[in-house]
């Protein structure tokens, strides 16, 4: 998550010219090309959602439980993160919209929903991953190979097309291969293939990468940034399933080598707490970075001799990362407050696939249309109050799901 609000910090660029703000996107050049293939980690978030998954999944098949438990029980742990960053975030684009800024305050909600492409993703993978682990422990990589070849048809097809679109059906095939990557670590894979074939892996996808930047002529950099606008990462492409699949075995090297055994008390604890607030942190990174940047702003302008100094991304970056880690474990304290209890009885298992359902569907229609309550923007009040018809349903759910 660090290497993810770091860049982010770095996205764009204010200054002050002529004592006026500016902000431009960074254009960074192509050794910041280069450095984004080592840096960008969003894969590996996939990768680790597939063996918790896999932890979870044998856990609720031990217990005996019905699907409307794991259901119900697994996706009210994010009713905390999600309600809250909503309340907030649709506040203030109807705040906005009321005060007059309709079309700003529209077009800021659709920008910021778009951090939301993760949660709607994790929330289906989240759903499916008893029938993933299922499907893993009958077909092994038999599994792995449709979804490799749905990233390689939607890359041919967009090349075919010019559309760039299509590129987000790959969402539906890239991040669900990490995913059960991340189940076959947990079942085996990768930490236990002996280190020559681990190195060989390496060797030959991130030849594979180079290939496909040099001769296939995919995006030359793992992220967008202002010189190039079309990258690999979002929507993905089969260059970032490449990079997944080599630091998924980078993390077996890891493993092999003891690296996580090695770890202190203290420091595996701050491990499992950062974990813990993962969602927290991504959700709220973006508006530490406004924040930051605002204050920095601010005091640029009240003392313009500092100004140089104020407004060097790299002290941006640092106080990013200040508010971020200040700040990030209060949120969490009131987020926990939206989480439900599971109550005594048992959700019915139509309540509780259609509940997740809806909550599902409302975080897509929120990245979709943002969150917008006026009449001016009605697309954006219906995404409201599907999200919000969600998380009342799946609340309900969970409180009549023992545990």
């Amino acid at each position: 998550m660090l290497i993810v609000v770091v860049f982010h910090s770095l996205l764009w660029q204010v200054s002050l010219v002529d004592g006026k703000p500016l902000v431009v996107p960074w254009a960074p050049g192509p050794v910041w090309w280069a450095i984004s293939w080592v840096t960008t980690i969003i894969p590996m978030f996939f990768v680790a959602a597939g063996y918790a998954n896999a932890v979870v999944v044998d856990k609720w098949r031990a217990s005996g439980a019905p699907y409307a438990d794991f259901l119900t029980l697994r996706g009210s742990r994010l009713l905390g993160p999600m309600s809250l960053f909503m309340i907030v975030f649709t506040v203030i684009g109807t705040v906005a919209a009321w005060a007059g800024w309709l079309p700003e305050g529209a077009a800021l909600s659709r920008q910021f929903a778009q951090l939301l492409w993760f949660a709607v993703v994790y929330q289906l993978l989240l759903a499916a991953a008893p029938v993933a682990v299922w499907l893993h422990d009958r077909a092994g990589a038999w599994v792995m190979l449709p979804l490799l070849a749905g990233v390689i048809g939607v890359d041919v097809a967009v090349r075919l097309t010019g559309d760039l679109g299509l590129g987000w059906v790959n969402l539906a095939f890239a991040w669900p291969l990490a995913h059960q990557w991340g189940i076959a670590y947990h079942r085996g894979w990768f930490r236990t293939w002996p280190t020559g074939r681990l190195l060989a892996a390496i060797s030959v996808a991130a030849l594979g990468i180079v290939a496909l930047v040099n001769w296939a002529h995919y995006p030359p950099a793992a992220v967008a940034w202002a010189d190039v606008l079309v990258a690999n990462l979002l929507p993905p492409t089969l260059a970032i399933v490449v990079l997944g699949f080599i630091q998924t075995c980078v993390l077996g090297l890891l493993d092999r080598a003891g690296v996580a055994a090695r770890l202190g008390e203290r420091a595996g604890g701050l491990v499992r707490l950062a974990n813990a607030l993962l969602l927290t942190a991504y959700l709220w990174h973006i508006p530490a970075i406004v924040v930051s940047a605002g204050l920095l702003l601010g005091l640029a302008l009240l003392v313009p001799a500092a100004a140089p100094v104020l407004m060097n991304p790299l002290l941006l970056v640092v106080v990013v990362l200040v508010v971020v880690t200040v700040v990030v474990p209060l949120i969490a304290r009131v987020e926990v407050r939206f989480i439900p209890k599971p109550g005594a009885g048992r959700a019915p298992q139509a309540l509780a696939l259609a509940s997740y359902a809806l909550f599902a569907a409302g975080t897509w229609a929120v990245w979709q249309l943002g969150a917008v309550v006026h009449p001016g923007d009605l697309s954006a009040v219906v995404a409201v109050v599907a999200f919000a018809a969600g998380v009342v349903a799946l609340h309900r759910a969970t409180t009549r799901t023992s545990t």
